[in-house]
């Protein structure tokens, strides 16, 4: 509601001068828009708390309805066109779904990062294009042609199987199962490449990623190979995302985030919703490789601490208190030039009866325009 009511100044004013009550305030911001609002204030003022939690519901049903109408527009209106031009080029334009879309655009940030790998490994001077081998640095927009060649080769040569939605784009990193235990511990953490990596990062990977246990002989022979499990279920990552609804980190509350065992597994950490937390990429950085500490309560609230094990809070300490509140506010009202009594916030509602049909259809913008 506070993060609404930063773009609804109306509302914000009737609420501060006391029009509305915190309720229908409360029930307002959840349709409000800064070009409906002048409106559904004039609602707020006419109706009672139970009209505007009923006319609500039926602005929200008229949005679910326009959110249909227009994925169906736009599933209808999707479109790619391939032609040659006349030079011999050819020319991709096109109109994707939203979801579609976005598995376009990270597929061509995948292959652009492959051809900035492939160059690093082929060592070429910084600058040059690995595709063509002029000096000019390449632009965004021949790294994104570039990247989509790759994707079509990519598609072509795994017999346009996309995998499985794990398998589409995964960093392999192997790591000794006691350096996951202990990162004291002998032992390598590399990438598949060859590169070495801390072993703070591969347990941090190792959090909430698909994993395959491997057993090796004293000459480093292979004897036995486990099926590839996943850390977190996605039934269990679901019902995670719903719990935290972001990153739990105090002061941050990114709405992306990944699993993180609070008691990692390879110290016995059961794969459980109470042993399991969202943080963000940054912060989930900072718990297992910057020094920072998490432990879940008795009460099941989660417990912070920096890296000097100092306590960190999840909400800044409350303002100092007046001596005398009431007074004080009587003076800050005065001061406001606000008079509140007990008809301050009084509806204009005579009891005739509410019309929830007629009301949205007069209010909402989208059945105003259809008329």
């Amino acid at each position: 509601m506070a993060r609404a009511l930063g773009s609804l100044p109306q509302l914000r004013e009737a609420l501060a001068r006391g029009d509305l009550s915190y309720s229908k305030v409360r029930a307002l911001t959840r349709v409000a828009t800064p070009e409906t609002e002048e409106r559904l204030v004039a609602v707020g003022r006419a109706g009672t708390a139970e009209h505007v939690e009923l006319i609500v519901r039926g602005w929200r049903r008229m949005d679910r309805k326009a959110e249909a109408q227009e994925t169906t527009r736009r599933h209808r209106n999707r479109a790619l066109h391939v032609y040659p031009d006349g030079d011999g080029m050819v020319v991709i334009r096109g109109r994707l779904e939203p979801e579609v879309g976005a598995v376009v655009m990270q597929a061509l940030t995948a292959a652009r990062e492959a051809l900035s790998r492939r160059r690093r490994a082929e060592d070429v001077p910084a600058g040059t294009s690995i595709v063509d081998g002029s000096a000019e640095p390449p632009t965004m927009e021949q790294q994104q042609a570039d990247a989509l060649a790759v994707v079509a080769e990519a598609a072509l040569h795994r017999g346009m199987d996309p995998g499985a939605p794990g398998e589409r784009y995964q960093v392999v990193v192997h790591v000794y199962a006691q350096m996951l235990a202990d990162a004291d511990a002998p032992g390598q953490s590399v990438l598949d490449g060859g590169a070495r990596v801390p072993a703070g990062t591969s347990r941090r990977l190792a959090c909430d990623a698909s994993r395959v246990v491997m057993r090796h002989d004293a000459d480093g022979r292979i004897t036995e190979v486990g099926a590839r499990t996943r850390t977190i279920p996605p039934a269990l990552r679901r019902a995670l995302q719903h719990r935290d609804k972001g990153c739990r980190f105090p002061g941050c509350g990114r709405l992306l985030g990944q699993g993180h065992h609070i008691r990692h597994w390879a110290h016995g950490g059961p794969t459980t919703l109470s042993n399991l937390t969202m943080l963000c990429r940054r912060h989930h950085r900072a718990v297992h490789e910057e020094g920072f500490q998490l432990e879940r309560l008795a009460d099941d609230e989660l417990c912070f601490r920096g890296p000097d094990g100092r306590l960190l809070s999840d909400v800044p300490p409350p303002a100092a208190m007046p001596a005398n509140p009431v007074d004080s506010l009587r003076a800050q009202n005065d001061a406001g030039g606000l008079h509140i009594d007990a008809r301050t916030s009084t509806p204009g509602w005579h009891g005739e009866r509410l019309d929830v049909g007629y009301a949205i259809s007069v209010l909402h913008p989208l059945a105003v325009a259809s008329r």
